[in-house]
């Protein structure tokens, strides 16, 4: 027992910079990184991982630190967050499009000893430093900052690696922090749980880097398993970033739903396909399967869906590969967890593979970020709360019914959105539906649905409610249904379902 002890405080002291930099040294020649049109070798990413630990440090950047950055993906956040790391301190991605009050509560929470921001945003420096936070204006996404000062602030504990910013429903700043071992362990699974990546694979780094999907599975898993990563600052427009995919040699597609279907939308105006594609994974938001059979039609292969919060760094579980997947389902839950399934009156009910999702293991963060009384709400004895409403399929594969939040209650009837949204985008003039409740004085909610429909298509509200008449039970039928061109998206492309609710 001693003996596993101690192994298990080493494995806490794994530090993500520590195995990073020593993969960067032992491979300098190798190609690491595709930036704007060419191939940075380790020794190029090496060197201005060093740059950036000497600008940091002659900033008076210490241990404990946080350094919030508000830069598109780009090898300087790469380099940045070694170097932060390197002197024991922290970084925060942020989104600098999140609108101002918003970035200001954010980081008034996080408490940055400074804030890094990309070319173009020097009205944004000018708003932030009137609060009397420090701004450094990146000169471009590449090279090394200018020298910049920081100031004073409460330091945290050095095993912190990542703070991310998340949207809390109750619309005050709600922050999750990330230890190099929460980090470390969810890349390590993540790659051994997609059993068809293989050293010398190429992944897509598009996926934005204030959301965890996107730092860890697109940025840092390449970088502790040695993989190559192709680093978009932008997905827009796609015809590009699907240029981007085919010059580099991109194998593997780490992408939203929502990128999934521009980038069909792009191959059939003519963009260059991927050379070689291997797997096209995708999280995030919920997937529309008839998606897949789009993505199957253009790119040969189907889509692998994952499932994930920021809270678990973020992934939980996601199909392994082609042969086993479980299409509908986010695959099995991935080594590490412990998982059960509560009810409303918080009883076990795993036994009946129907219930709340709560998970604990090496990949959960402890809490939010100095905000006991929100996590209190939803951490108990190390369990996490995740607000996820699911079924745990016989065979181990885990089917997301929906957000807690977004059940539809109907006359005390529970109507799960995605149901009846898998059913509407069966029918042939619906490129896509999202179903929200909307506020009804005898049922107390009833179903609404926002149709998007396929171009050139055209179906009348009364044909589409009879359609859900013959595949649904009468209290899960949309009482109306609403045409939209474009649904409303967050800065990663999930679907605002509150917006959707406040259109009356």
């Amino acid at each position: 027992p001693h003996s596993q002890t101690k192994t298990k405080g080493e494995k806490q002291m794994e530090r993500l910079e520590r195995i990073i930099l020593a993969n960067l040294r032992q491979e300098q020649e190798k190609d690491c990184l595709w930036w704007e049109g060419k191939w940075w070798t380790c020794s190029d990413l090496l060197h201005l991982v060093e740059e950036s630990e000497r600008i940091l440090a002659g900033a008076k950047f210490t241990k404990g630190s946080r350094i919030a950055v508000l830069l598109p993906n780009s090898p300087l956040v790469l380099a940045l967050s070694l170097a932060a790391w390197k002197l024991g301190g922290a970084i925060s991605p942020l989104n600098a499009k999140s609108g101002l009050p918003s970035l200001i509560g954010t980081l008034q929470l996080i408490e940055p000893c400074a804030v890094v921001a990309a070319p173009g945003l020097e009205e944004l420096k000018t708003a932030l430093e009137e609060k009397g936070i420090p701004v450094v204006v990146a000169g471009s996404l590449s090279t090394p900052l200018p020298a910049f000062t920081v100031r004073e602030t409460t330091p945290e504990d050095e095993s912190l690696a990542v703070v991310f910013a998340t949207s809390g429903t109750t619309g005050l700043p709600k922050a999750v922090p990330l230890t190099h071992g929460n980090l470390l362990d969810n890349s390590l699974v993540m790659y051994e749980s997609l059993d068809l990546l293989a050293p010398g694979d190429t992944l897509l780094n598009v996926l934005p880097n204030f959301h965890s999907f996107g730092f860890t599975v697109s940025g840092l898993m390449p970088l502790v398993k040695k993989l190559r990563q192709t680093i978009l600052a932008s997905f827009l427009p796609p015809v590009e970033a699907m240029k981007t995919i085919h010059e580099s040699g991109t194998n593997v597609i780490v992408a939203v739903p929502t990128m999934l279907y521009f980038m069909t939308v792009a191959a059939g105006k003519g963009a260059p396909m991927p050379v070689d594609l291997k797997m096209i994974v995708t999280g995030g938001d919920r997937l529309n399967v008839q998606l897949d059979g789009k993505v199957k039609d253009v790119f040969g292969m189907g889509i692998i869906e994952g499932y994930g919060l920021t809270e678990c760094s973020p992934v939980v579980a996601v199909n392994r590969n082609y042969k086993e997947r479980r299409l509908g389902t986010v695959g099995p839950i991935i080594r590490g967890y412990a998982w059960k399934l509560l009810n409303d009156r918080n009883e076990d009910v795993t036994e009946n593979g129907e219930g709340v999702l709560w998970v604990k293991g090496p990949s959960v963060t402890s809490g939010y970020f100095r905000d006991p009384v929100m996590t209190a709400e939803r951490f108990v004895d190390g369990w996490f709360n995740t607000g996820d409403y699911v079924q745990m399929e016989d065979d181990g594969c885990l089917r997301i019914l929906d957000r807690v939040t977004d059940i539809i209650i109907v006359g005390g009837f529970n109507v799960y959105p995605q149901e009846v949204e898998a059913i509407m985008n069966t029918h042939p003039a619906i490129s896509e539906a999202v179903v929200v409740g909307m506020p009804h004085p005898v049922n107390g909610e009833v179903p609404k649905a926002f149709v998007r429909l396929h171009e050139g298509a055209q179906v009348t509200p009364r044909e589409i409610i009879d359609f859900c008449k013959k595949h649904l039970a009468h209290f899960k039928v949309p009482r109306s249904i609403e045409f939209i061109e474009a649904f409303p998206l967050s800065s990663t492309g999930k679907v605002l379902r509150r917006i959707l609710r406040q259109q009356k």
